[in-house]
């Protein structure tokens, strides 16, 4: 098979097409198709020693919409054609930017029927992220205030619909070139984030979804109410995050995104109910990934890129 590899750690040029051996399911794996995946951060960081994978030879990729092409021992949820979308456990599942893929069933769920496999692909990182840190972590309900920096990205444009969806007050964070995506996503308000204070903007927050960190993160515990909560995808940082939240009265968390097929079976509701769907910023190639990897890190993209490895 086809794999966009890299064997040193660097700038988008590491990045090649090589083949490799076609996988083989094992016991309670499928083996799928892949017919598009999707392009993150947390990919091009990786790709340039910056992650938590650790040194290369290795493929990247997370999320992904397939078919299936076998079944291993054990597996009784998915038949061969069957059309699935999901995510590879992070950070050491990788490998999705490539034409197969191999993993457990119990990280997959149908593809949804209204999104093709572009679309599908572009949803289970940043759905799942938005998901558990306002759902499960932030337990953000009807009412509520929420603030959302770097709204109109991959990950946030995907959070604002999930908030609008639960009926919470929504709060994004933007340049003012992408004001108006994010008014049509369901935002209430929407903050240049170039030329405005946010402390000073923003207050009586019930959650921060942060994106961001570093002082951003910090000056965003000044916006929540007493007993609000950061949480932050940054899985690292500074202790000073939680001392300050300390002192404010407020809490702050750090989350890494699980698999889930429960929240898949959530975010594929959503979209049958048409009130989530993910935006496509660009579509490339296997072939193109460098140029993909190049696109994303200029942080100007709306919405997601995804690769199509046919």
């Amino acid at each position: 098979m086809r794999a966009v590899s890299q064997e040193a750690l660097g700038g988008p040029e590491v990045l090649a097409v090589v083949d490799l051996p076609r996988p083989a399911p094992r016991t309670n794996e499928i083996l799928i198709r892949v017919e598009a995946a999707s392009v993150n951060p947390t990919d091009w960081k990786n790709r340039a020693g910056r992650g938590l994978i650790g040194e290369p030879p290795f493929v990247l990729g997370w999320d992904l919409s397939g078919v299936v092409e076998e079944v291993g021992i054990g597996v009784a949820r998915f038949s061969p054609g069957d059309e699935v979308y999901g995510m590879l456990s992070y950070p050491f599942g990788h490998g999705a930017h490539a034409e197969y893929v191999s993993a457990p069933a119990s990280w997959f769920a149908p593809k949804p029927a209204s999104l093709d496999h572009v679309q599908a692909a572009a949803l289970p990182l940043v759905g799942l992220t938005a998901w558990q840190a306002l759902v499960e972590y932030g337990s953000l309900g009807p009412g509520q205030r929420v603030l959302i920096h770097a709204a109109a990205g991959g990950v946030g444009h995907v959070a604002v619909q999930i908030a609008t969806a639960r009926g919470a007050h929504v709060i994004g964070t933007a340049s003012a070139a992408k004001h108006d995506f994010l008014r049509e996503l369901g935002a209430d308000e929407v903050i240049d984030y170039r030329d405005t204070d946010i402390a000073e903007a923003v207050s009586g927050v019930d959650v921060v979804f942060d994106t961001i960190g570093g002082e951003t993160a910090l000056e965003s515990l000044r916006v929540l109410r007493p007993g609000g909560i950061l949480v932050s995808i940054l899985p690292v940082g500074s202790d000073e995050l939680f001392t300050e939240a300390d002192r404010l009265g407020v809490r702050a968390l750090r989350m890494l995104v699980d698999s889930s097929r429960h929240n898949l079976y959530s975010l594929t509701e959503m979209v049958d109910q048409g009130t989530l769907r993910p935006t496509i910023a660009a579509v490339f190639s296997l072939d193109e990934a460098s140029e993909a990897h190049r696109l994303g890190e200029t942080g100007r993209t709306t919405g997601k890129m995804v690769l199509t490895p046919r």
